[in-house]
């Protein structure tokens, strides 16, 4: 079986030339989820159904949706396989994706539904708090979001640059949409962002140098997304989390059908079986995924998964007012903070 993790030039390659294959009906995702998700969902949905040749191409939640709309008039993706859903939100909002409703649905909760069947929450995304291990000690490490604002951390904080970033806009969001509720407008929450781009030594341009820049003590803390801590802990990497005490948005990992498909049969039958149960077992026990489903025994999960579900506090979110106003927002602090504080 080949592998194949595209770059820009190569996809446009692949796709000229998709007649002239073996014969097998090509499946087109893109998706922020990494190669080792990609490559495993990629394996196991080929080796169920041989007609089909899974192609892939791995970018940041806002590329996708650039690049979504971008083809919107020639699709060439049949899925848009993951990403926070106000990024999806902003797709509907474009036409940018076709109702389907997958056999799982109803497994997932209300929220977690566009409604207008367009998408479905697919996993759940955990922002948290990172360090290097060999330089912070646990006990020193910051355990909440006003901690990273503390002397000790100034010039030692990397940040994925979150422009392209879902999980980091969501995170940037949470302050923001916090300030609308505490005080009527986003004044307090910009304010915190300035103090943090004060503390900020780096806004690295994609997730492999934010922790190979960790990994070099170049800088000791981040905030990023579950997923990648564990899957850098299983390789060795120095790098540790912790939850935020006072809370963190959980972010509905969602998926959808590209609208003009060039295989919407086969996106179709692909979305309703990564959101099995056999699917999502095998994507927690090796891919670090946390399903959105409610209806998965505890004993069907990981004992990291058990574990991340017991320690997880869930701050209350506005989703809706994120998906309106995120945009505008976070063009405001590209504008007004970064490297401004």
């Amino acid at each position: 079986m080949r592998r194949r993790s595209w770059q820009w030039f190569s996809l446009f390659v692949v796709l000229a030339v998709a007649g002239c294959g073996d014969g097998r009906t090509p499946l087109v995702l893109y998706s922020p989820h990494g190669r080792d998700l990609l490559e495993l969902v990629e394996e196991r949905y080929e080796e169920l159904n041989p007609h089909v040749d899974v192609r892939w191409l791995d970018m940041g939640s806002q590329e996708v949706f650039d690049r979504i709309r971008s083809e919107a008039a020639n699709p060439q993706a049949d899925v848009w396989f993951g990403g926070p859903d106000t990024i999806l939100s902003r797709g509907a909002g474009l036409d940018l994706l076709a109702p389907y409703r997958p056999a799982w649905a109803d497994a997932v909760p209300e929220a977690s539904r566009h409604p207008g069947e367009l998408y479905f929450g697919l996993y759940e995304a955990v922002p948290i708090l990172i360090y290097n291990s060999d330089a912070v000690p646990a006990a020193e490490a910051p355990g909440d979001w006003e901690e990273l604002l503390e002397p000790r951390w100034e010039d030692k904080i990397i940040i994925r640059d979150p422009l392209a970033s879902g999980t980091m806009r969501i995170a940037f969001g949470m302050v923001l949409a916090k300030s609308m509720a505490e005080t009527g407008d986003t004044e307090q929450g910009f304010d915190w962002l300035r103090r943090l781009d004060r503390q900020t030594k780096e806004y690295a341009v994609n997730p492999a140098l934010l922790f190979e820049k960790l990994t070099r003590q170049e800088g000791l803390v981040s905030i990023w997304e579950l997923t990648d801590l564990l899957f850098l802990q299983q390789r060795g990497t120095p790098l540790a989390y912790t939850f935020p005490s006072s809370g963190t948005p959980v972010i509905d990992d969602a998926i959808g059908l590209v609208a003009g498909a060039p295989h919407s049969e086969e996106a179709r039958r692909f979305i309703d079986w990564v959101g099995s149960r056999e699917a999502l077992r095998l994507t927690a026990e090796r891919a670090f995924r946390l399903p959105a489903r409610t209806d998965m025994p505890p004993d069907e999960l990981p004992q990291w998964a058990r574990e991340a579900l017991a320690r997880i506090v869930r701050v209350e979110m506005d989703w809706q007012l994120l998906a309106e106003r995120g945009a505008e927002w976070m063009a405001r602090w590209d504008r007004e903070v970064r490297g401004r504080g």
